[in-house]
């Protein structure tokens, strides 16, 4: 008996290339957020380490506190983006996610197709042998047949 082929294959095959596709992309952008709060961290703790000597010249003064100033705002800027690099690496995740599930559904569809395949395999294999046994005993045989040559109606 020829196996029907599962019609869905190429479907499940681009799935699958879809779901590898998200994996990837849900690696990079988790790392992309490690990346980012890795460098909020930083500047953040280059931020809190910094100290205004005791005496300053007013110019000098200024131009310190407008540094410090520029860092937090960098700080705060980094920060930022590593919020929004985490809320991506989320989104990015979900449609992993997503995809590992469409893929899912379509394997559990061929795992089905099998099953239904190996079942009609089966039940053909079981009539052939009914049939086979089924035909035996309805012929005569030649040890069974009456010594004038009749054979008897039950047989």
């Amino acid at each position: 008996m020829k196996r029907a082929t599962f019609r869905l294959q190429p479907v499940l095959e681009l799935r699958r290339t879809q779901e590898r596709a998200a994996a990837t992309a849900a690696a990079e952008a988790a790392n992309a957020a490690t990346d980012a709060d890795r460098r909020a961290t930083d500047y953040e703790t280059t931020l809190a380490a910094a100290v205004l000597p005791r005496s300053l010249p007013s110019g000098a003064f200024i131009s310190a506190m407008t540094l410090l100033r520029t860092a937090a705002t960098d700080a705060s800027a980094a920060r930022s983006l590593a919020t929004a690099s985490a809320e991506q690496a989320e989104l990015v995740r979900a449609q992993w996610t997503e995809a590992a599930q469409r893929t899912k559904g379509l394997e559990r569809l061929k795992e089905r197709h099998h099953a239904a395949q190996q079942a009609a395999e089966d039940a053909a294999e079981e009539r052939a042998v009914d049939d086979l046994v089924t035909g035996r005993a309805g012929r005569a045989h030649p040890l069974d047949a009456a010594s004038d040559g009749e054979v008897s109606w039950t047989q």
